[in-house]
């Protein structure tokens, strides 16, 4: 959804309320966990964010702030709701002098044990959303090398007309959210770590 003004907390509690039983706009629910799905653009970022437990606990919590939508550029919509299926996850974006507003679903939460530790969750696309569907965002602690990484992966096509007609610029916007996003990260641990030392 395209606006011309940046929306108050009254348009975005209506927009919350108007999407809590849109479905997500396309098909292969899930397709993040393993076979990606054919006809959509792939894409996977991965940074290394340090070593150590405490990197990883310190990575978890900045993912459940949703630290990695918390641009110059780019905002989350409502920042308070839990990291859980079904909840419904925003993003407000300032691109070319507009304001959109992008709404998800949260269609699983990563929770696994092992030799690699991985916390995260995975969110579709629902209609009016500017692309069509699901991005996976994982934390995961590699025990036999005590090193903790940060994961984006995306599976992608166009979901709206403007993203149609504009996709080699939808294209750089993405690419530009997965560099920003893993920066974002890496500030956010380094913070974290700086509070507690």
């Amino acid at each position: 959804m395209f606006l011309l003004r940046k929306p108050d907390d009254r348009r975005l509690r209506k927009i919350m309320d108007d999407y809590r039983d849109v479905q997500p706009s396309y098909s292969e629910i899930g397709h993040t966990r393993g076979q990606l799905p054919k006809g959509y653009q792939v894409d996977q970022h991965r940074i290394q964010l340090g070593a150590s437990r405490e990197t990883f606990q310190r990575a978890r919590q900045a993912l459940y702030d949703w630290q990695m939508f918390r641009l110059d550029w780019l905002e989350p919509c409502w920042p308070n709701q839990p990291m859980k299926e079904g909840v419904l996850v925003g993003t407000l974006a300032r691109i070319f002098g507009l304001w959109t507003v992008n709404v998800c679903r949260v269609v699983y939460v990563v929770e696994e044990s092992g030799a690699v530790e991985k916390c995260g969750f995975a969110y579709g696309t629902l209609s009016g959303h500017v692309e069509c569907g699901e991005e996976r965002f994982t934390i995961e602690w590699h025990r036999d090398d005590d090193s903790v990484w940060y994961d984006l992966l995306a599976f992608s096509k166009p979901g709206h007309i403007l993203t149609r007609l504009g996709y080699p610029m939808a294209r750089r916007l993405q690419k530009r959210f997965a560099v920003d996003s893993m920066r974002a990260m890496v500030q956010a641990v380094q913070r974290n770590q700086q509070h507690r030392g």
